[in-house]
């Protein structure tokens, strides 16, 4: 299958750090690799309505709500590109997930089914010097791929407070050149590494 990327921006800043991240990991793409890149904030979407048990779902057929889906359905590798906000995604960012929800209990989509196999990667820039403050980010996209039994890239992060900080991070920059360059394996949950670990036989 021809891959295709949908680079999601969740940055409430235009041009910030997560973005040029995203952007220099980009350019290491083949030339021929379809691209297609939002921003969440150019394209706001509705607040989030559960409606898990009514019966009032339907596809959105207009506005943003319908071109994020339809850009998420078309997508063969779906980047999710959010600077760490409070140790995990951008409001925006959470809100389009959120939306992931409706979508699974929409009738004749089979979301799950659409999304199953497809790759989810991450990427985000953070004020902090270690990199383990990103790991609820990390695993609120990891588990997200997990449930839709999707593969996942990994995130890469990247140093940067003030506008184009991470362009100095010159570890980030060299990990962005070979990011998308691997096969990501299908995620699992943390519990299902845990017993796999546990029913395998010692050496």
């Amino acid at each position: 299958m021809t891959r295709s990327f949908l680079f999601v921006l969740g940055s409430a800043r235009r041009e910030g750090n997560t973005e040029l991240l995203a952007r220099r990991a980009a350019e290491q793409l083949p030339s021929d690799t379809e691209q297609r890149w939002i921003r969440l904030v150019d394209h706001p979407l509705p607040d989030f309505t559960d409606l898990r048990h009514d019966s009032d779902h339907t596809r959105p057929a207009s506005g943003n709500t319908a071109l994020l889906l339809d850009a998420t359905l078309a997508a063969t590798d779906i980047v999710i590109a959010s600077p760490l906000y409070w140790y995990s995604v951008s409001s925006h960012t959470k809100r389009y997930l959120d939306h992931w929800s409706a979508w699974l209990r929409t009738p004749g989509l089979d979301f799950r089914a659409a999304m199953a196999g497809r790759t989810l990667w991450g990427v985000a820039a953070l004020a902090a010097d270690e990199p383990s403050v990103a790991d609820p980010l990390a695993g609120t996209l990891n588990n997200s791929a997990a449930y839709l039994r999707m593969r996942f890239g990994g995130v890469l992060l990247g140093n940067g407070t003030a506008p184009g900080d991470v362009l100095k991070d010159t570890g980030a920059l060299a990990r962005a050149k070979t990011f998308f360059a691997e096969e990501p394996p299908l995620a699992r949950f943390p519990h299902e590494l845990a017993a796999q670990r546990a029913a395998a036989p010692a050496r």
